[in-house]
């Protein structure tokens, strides 16, 4: 049996992210995909391998889209300054990530809110699929280790959590856990509050 397309594969992932959102990620099997695509049951299974694979590739395409979002706003905001103002926005813009992202690819969005890479990776995967998973989830990391140390020259712990409260936590309780993803105003205090944690700085070291 040939293998279809890459552009075939990126359909049926879409097909796969429709469904999770539409009926949870329960909804993902290798049948309701086939039929909502069009293509064959074997066709998929030749592709991907297992249902746990499918969900998966969809979790990291939808990741890696996330990343692709944030890294250019950061890369934005880093290009457009100089010193503390411009990582300062940089951090601002890695915060309003989760929005832009939303704007983009409302599906692949919905769905990394709903599936962490955790229970990704509880599933039974080939190592090479698991570990792209793990490497999505590593660079999340950098980007909090690349702000942190352009704010304060510094990438340990305690420094990058507080890089941490400011794009993966304020973003999570203003804007993903209210469904406020395109309120301005919301948007507008995120970015406020992403400034005053920023401003009041990390602990010191150990």
């Amino acid at each position: 049996m040939p293998r279809p397309r890459i552009h075939d594969l990126d359909v049926v992932l879409d097909h796969a992210e429709a469904l999770a959102v539409a009926a949870g990620v329960p909804a993902v099997t290798i049948r309701a995909v086939a039929a909502a695509s069009g293509m064959s049951n074997g066709a998929i299974y030749h592709s991907f391998g297992s249902r746990a694979e499918l969900v998966a590739r969809m979790w990291i395409r939808a990741a890696r889209r996330f990343l692709d979002v944030q890294n250019e706003l950061v890369d934005a905001a880093l290009a457009g300054g100089s010193g503390s103002d411009a990582a300062v926005q940089a951090v601002v813009r890695a915060a309003e990530a989760p929005a832009e992202f939303a704007e983009r690819y409302p599906a692949s969005s919905r769905l990394v809110t709903m599936l962490r890479h955790d229970e990704v990776l509880a599933a039974e995967l080939p190592e090479s699929v698991a570990a792209e998973v793990r490497s999505q989830h590593r660079a999340l990391v950098a980007v909090m280790r690349r702000l942190s140390a352009h704010l304060w020259h510094r990438e340990d712990r305690r420094a990058v959590e507080v890089v941490t409260a400011c794009i993966v936590d304020l973003p999570t309780a203003l804007l993903l856990s209210r469904d406020r993803l395109a309120d301005a105003d919301t948007r507008m205090r995120l970015r406020a509050a992403v400034r005053a944690a920023v401003t009041a700085g990390p602990p010191p070291k150990h």
